[in-house]
């Protein structure tokens, strides 16, 4: 709310409230959704209201249409933001997780995530590509690990889910493959079995 040139900033007692809310949920990066649910509003133009004052007041930072931070773009973790701008169940896995575990030796220039949608999108400054995989293996969890808001493959499900992708795929560390675990995680997700690539 402005009077004049100067913006009347929220009630403190309502934004503690609501800032405790988010900070009991873990939430640093959600959906202007998610706030309507943890904050109890009902009312979409009362939400809206709120959030455009936050983000005003500098108490919220705006990521996209509908997707707001309590920290700025440069202090969030880009895996954080990708799965968060998915909206939806998902975990970074494929060249990511590859190149940080050194199995491949490209230069991964984007987050890529596995979901139910493939898409690829530009966020707070950070590149973004989502395989999309079946419901059926999606959710089967095997080899996925969280780390806070995040879900997480582990390499031999990153390269579980790029021989599904990519039966073809190369990796540069093939040698140092535990193949026979590659194989047991291949198993428990229904993915067809991939022969020792060293063979």
């Amino acid at each position: 709310m402005r009077t004049g040139k100067h913006t009347i900033p929220p009630k403190s007692s309502a934004v503690d409230a609501r800032f405790a809310a988010l900070a009991r949920m873990g939430e640093i990066v959600f959906h202007a959704r998610d706030a309507a649910v943890i904050w109890g509003i009902t009312n979409v133009n009362t939400l809206h209201t709120i959030l455009s004052r936050y983000a005003r007041a500098g108490l919220l930072f705006r990521l996209q249409n509908g997707l707001y931070s309590i920290k700025p773009h440069h202090a969030l973790d880009p895996l954080l933001i990708g799965s968060k701008a998915i909206h939806g169940f998902c975990y970074v896995s494929t060249e990511t997780v590859l190149s940080r575990a050194g199995i491949i030796q490209q230069q991964v220039l984007r987050v890529t995530l596995v979901s139910s949608v493939s898409r690829q999108f530009r966020l707070a400054g950070h590149n973004f590509r989502s395989r999309r995989l079946r419901d059926i293996y999606l959710f089967n969890e095997t080899g996925i690990e969280r780390a806070g808001s995040v879900r997480i493959a582990s390499s031999l499900r990153a390269i579980a889910d790029m021989l599904h992708f990519n039966p073809r795929y190369h990796f540069d560390a093939s040698a140092h493959i535990d193949w026979s675990e590659v194989n047991r995680i291949q198993k428990d997700v229904g993915y067809v079995i991939t022969r020792n690539k060293n063979i």
